[in-house]
């Protein structure tokens, strides 16, 4: 790799141009702040310019960006400029480009790995530490994962670096297993093959969390010279140790000792979708015993483009992801499909049904499904001890708390979204009594081996509990009936809505204002009772919208409705994206039943109550924007 001849003291080179000394900055400068009177450029592209024609860390990209300005090509540089790409409380994740503050570049992957060694330095109150790294099937995920290294082992780290492709939740467990500082992890998950980030990691194994994640921030926007070894130089000194089987192999173990059954009369059709999941989701099925396992072939090659996933685009959240793979599946009558997405942590399902039909199920389900088999289970081998705990986000099903509480175990569900509020309370609370960690969007995790979300350890107990069914000529959606049955149907739905256009960002606040102060009360006949806003820290009484108590921690930008007690009781909640002009909403429902016989009836009108409701919510924004 290019990256690899540099000295150790250049700063992170761009693809190859005519040296930065050739070209005056001066004139190039004075164009751009005539784009930007002339309105060709925003602002932000204008500031975000300036530093890197100015600043002496950005000095061999000036070439670049000159043949761009001469070129008149503005609007490529307005794409490439206008932010500076956001470093979130987990990593930053974005567009793939040669050059820009707006993109993931060799720049803006160096400063990431720079901010993070300078902040550990900070901490530590010394030089030195250790760091590991990983990557998965991305395009340049090598590349950057190798330029992180090399930035690490300048700052005086001992760096790990997998030897390979390999999942983020393995990454999790090797920063623990090897006593490591810090870890990063390359990979922009779900995302489209045009994009890549960079996840960090703390000591813990955990994605950073306060007050790490605001530290390395404010080091990485600080960031100017990037230092750098050489990256053959640093492996043959030792300074860069490449891992690999070792660790591969106690990762395996940890997730395997965590079985519950010895069920393994299933099959299945599994596609790791172009990813890394073949390392993990796949080797622990194996390594666990599960012989009628088959990897769907037009996914198995490792392959960045994703090029046989419907669009492109590897997020086992849609359905469209398992089309091809159901048909395999039909072929052998399989009793399972499971995906994973690229980097291996999250983990979707369908289910062959009693008519041979498949059936995807959410990742509310697959939690439900998940905590009532770990908690069955646990509790008939009398494992289930004083303490014990589950997990979930705000925005999960309610029906794993109402499970859960039926075995009378410690639940925490007023958490944010994002898995590292459940790292922390398994920190928190001890790993050894943690049973299962869950989030809406296929994440889920058991036992103290990592903190971050497992496909694999997932896989395993969905396969397990799915085995175990069949035995007794069930169904993994039977089960899910069984339950409705016990607790009530439940179901869930989400909905975003964007705000389109340069006033997109003006357009959320002014929803979000209507929404904290002129909200529905009154959604498809439903009527809403309740408000729970955690931005403001209380409770409010509907229709008045009048304050009717204090609402204790988390602060965050989350607001709950909630529907009268009733037959049939409906909650939505509101979340504004971070990063775009976009507003989230999650649904949830209940409906009771007088008898077994009736759920069916139950499912059909929930579900429509529901869609009905989310058709009314979107009117209602509409509305406010002045777009009904």
């Amino acid at each position: 790799m290019n990256e690899s001849a540099e000295s150790a003291s250049s700063p992170v080179p761009s693809a190859e141009t005519t040296p930065a000394s050739t070209v005056s900055s001066g004139p190039i400068l004075s164009a751009v702040e005539e784009a930007g009177q002339a309105g060709n450029l925003t602002p932000g592209a204008v500031r975000n310019l300036s530093r890197w024609l100015t600043e002496s860390g950005f000095a061999d990209y000036v070439p670049q960006i000159a043949s761009l300005v001469e070129a008149g090509r503005f609007d490529e540089l307005e794409s490439l400029f206008w932010e500076v790409l956001p470093f979130g409380t987990g990593g930053r994740r974005g567009l793939m480009a040669d050059l820009g503050s707006a993109t993931m570049n060799a720049r803006t992957v160096a400063e990431s790995a720079s901010g993070i060694a300078t902040y550990l330095k900070t901490v530590k109150g010394t030089t030195g530490g250790r760091a590991v790294i990983a990557h998965d099937t991305r395009l340049r995920s090598r590349e950057f994962a190798e330029l992180s290294a090399r930035v690490f082992a300048a700052a005086g780290l001992k760096v790990f670096l997998f030897d390979s492709f390999r999942s983020t939740p393995e990454l999790s467990f090797a920063v623990r297993h090897l006593k490591c500082d810090v870890g990063v992890m390359i990979s922009a998950s779900h995302n489209p093959p045009s994009d890549n980030g960079v996840k960090a990691y703390w000591s813990t194994g955990a994605q950073v969390l306060p007050p790490h994640d605001k530290g390395i921030i404010d080091c990485v926007y600080q960031t100017n010279e990037i230092p750098l070894v050489d990256f053959a130089a640093a492996v043959e000194s030792g300074q860069i140790e490449l891992i690999g089987e070792d660790v591969d192999d106690s990762f395996i173990r940890a997730v395997c000792m965590l079985s519950l059954s010895s069920a393994r009369s299933l099959s299945v059709i599994y596609t790791p979708l172009h990813g890394v999941g073949e390392t993990s989701v796949y080797r622990v099925l194996d390594d666990a015993g599960f012989e009628n396992v088959q990897i769907f072939e037009p996914h198995r090659a490792p392959d960045g483009n994703f090029p046989n996933v419907p669009k492109q685009l590897p997020n086992p959240e849609l359905t469209a992801v398992f089309g091809p793979p159901i048909e395999a599946a039909k072929a052998v009558s399989a009793d399972l499909v499971l995906a994973s997405d690229p980097d291996a942590d999250r983990l979707g399902a369908a289910v062959r049904d009693g008519q041979g039909n498949y059936v995807t199920i959410s990742g509310n389900r697959i939690g439900v499904l998940l905590v009532d088999y770990v908690l069955r289970k646990r509790k008939a081998v009398g494992t289930l001890g004083k303490g014990n705990f589950v997990v979930e986000t705000m925005v999960t099903t309610p029906l794993i708390t109402a499970i859960a509480n039926t075995y009378k175990v410690r639940v925490y569900n007023d958490l944010l979204v994002g898995f590292k509020y459940i790292a922390q309370v398994v920190d928190r609370e001890g790993a050894e009594r943690f049973l299962l960690g869950c989030e809406e969007s296929l994440g889920y995790l058991a036992g103290g081996y990592a903190r971050d979300k497992d496909a694999s350890i997932a896989a395993l107990y969905l396969c397990e509990c799915a085995a175990e069914l069949k035995r007794q000529g069930k169904t993994l959606l039977d089960r899910l009936d069984e339950l409705f049955i016990e607790y009530g149907y439940h179901t869930e739905t989400q909905r975003s809505e964007t705000a389109k256009g340069a006033q997109g960002r003006a357009m959320v606040e002014q929803l979000l204002k209507a929404f904290a102060e002129k909200p529905p009360v009154e959604l498809a006949g439903v009527k809403l009772g309740r408000v729970r806003d955690y931005a403001k820290h209380q409770i409010r009484r509907l229709p008045e919208n009048t304050w009717q108590a204090e609402l204790p921690s988390p602060s965050g930008d989350l607001v709950f409705f909630e529907s009268v007690p009733g037959d049939f009781e409906m909650s939505f909640a509101v979340r504004p994206s971070g990063t775009e002009p976009k507003i989230k909403f999650y649904f949830f429902a209940k409906k009771k039943l007088a008898s077994p016989e009736l759920l069916p009836t139950a499912k059909a009108q929930a579900d429509a109550k529901l869609h009905a409701v989310e058709e009314a919510l979107s009117a209602w924004v509409k509305g406010v924007w002045g777009q009904g």
